[in-house]
């Protein structure tokens, strides 16, 4: 006899069981559910390893960069047009570099964003890290970082100064890797494939490089990009005088080292760096990172610090100077509308 009176045929019984276990089921399925996804939103990222990790990065990438071009084996092609109307090469050194940057950092962390100048290989790269973090790394930065992943975004460039790269203009050439949080850069990285050397800053924490003694903003030497310097040296000359010494160099990575103390003695020395036209933001954020982790700026021509969340491009030309007044350099330069994208 069940309980209250009511007889359950066998047909009931199993009813009885199949409703109980479905709501058994879903109380589980919801309690894990919720785990998971509270699981989910705790995922940190350390980012003194992110800082060691994005080394490796772009030194496995810069080992392809130098491979091939030793080798000779660039498969040199174009993948289309610059805003200034110039072809803007691919090669293989681009897409290999790629490869092993990209694959490194997102099978190391899976859940992080990583924009890339280049497409990943959709066969992928089954490259994993070892977790080792640089002496230098560990006597300057302490751990326990901590940063939720969903915050972090990475740029990484695969092969600055493509079209050096191809006139085997080596200096120039670079890989980088920069880490964002909420938009702003916190960990740059600059590698020279050529030399072997590394540049790093982490915000807040400590660089392996340190600024020059001295620039001049009364009469600066300013760096700028030689694809273009034509159209920068007025509006250079209308803000700093007619005798203005400008260089012209490849590879925005290149430029930026050019403001610190030289890593080598092919470095170009400059006081400032500009910008007029549009840049991509994977070119410009890993320098950005290290001049603020020395106390330097870069910013958009008008003086405002650049977003490195969101769209891939900036708009608003640069201008990164350290060690001088800043604010007083941006009221120094001409009004320039060029730089916009058409």
């Amino acid at each position: 006899m069940a309980p209250m009176g009511i007889r359950l045929s066998p047909f009931g019984i199993t009813l009885f069981c199949l409703l109980g276990f479905g709501v058994i089921y879903h109380l589980y399925a919801g309690v894990l559910s919720s785990r998971i996804a509270s699981f989910r939103l705790k995922r940190t990222v350390d980012l003194r390893e992110l800082l060691a990790l994005s080394m490796e990065a772009a030194v496995q990438g810069g080992r392809e960069v130098k491979r091939i071009r030793e080798d000779n084996t660039l498969e040199e092609k174009s993948k289309g047009k610059t805003k200034e109307g110039d072809s803007e090469k691919l090669t293989l050194g681009d897409l290999n570099s790629n490869r092993k940057m990209f694959y490194l950092i997102k099978n190391t962390y899976p859940y992080i964003q990583v924009n890339s100048e280049e497409y990943a290989n959709a066969e992928g790269e089954a490259t994993v890290w070892t977790r080792i973090i640089p002496e230098e790394i560990l006597a300057k930065i302490s751990g326990g970082k901590e940063v939720p992943a969903e915050r972090i975004t990475v740029w990484i460039d695969p092969l600055d100064a493509t079209q050096e790269y191809t006139e085997n203009l080596q200096k120039y050439v670079t890989t980088m890797v920069c880490v964002a949080v909420d938009g702003d850069p916190v960990i740059g990285v600059i590698h020279k494939p050529f030399t072997g050397y590394t540049v790093w800053g982490f915000v807040g924490e400590g660089s392996n490089v340190v600024p020059r003694s001295s620039y001049n903003t009364n009469f600066p030497k300013v760096i700028v990009s030689r694809s273009h310097s034509g159209k920068v040296k007025s509006f250079v000359q209308v803000a700093f005088g007619n005798n203005t010494e400008i260089i012209p160099a490849g590879g925005a990575g290149y430029k930026v080292l050019a403001l610190l103390d030289p890593t080598d003695e092919e470095q170009d020395t400059a006081d400032i760096y500009i910008h007029v036209t549009y840049i991509k933001k994977w070119d410009i954020c890993a320098g950005d990172a290290i001049l603020r982790s020395l106390g330097g700026q870069m910013t958009t021509l008008k003086g405002d610090h650049i977003d490195y969340s969101g769209t891939e491009g900036n708009e608003g030309g640069l201008l990164a100077s350290i060690k001088t007044d800043h604010k007083a350099l941006v009221k120094r330069l001409p009004t320039w509308e060029e730089n916009k994208e058409q």
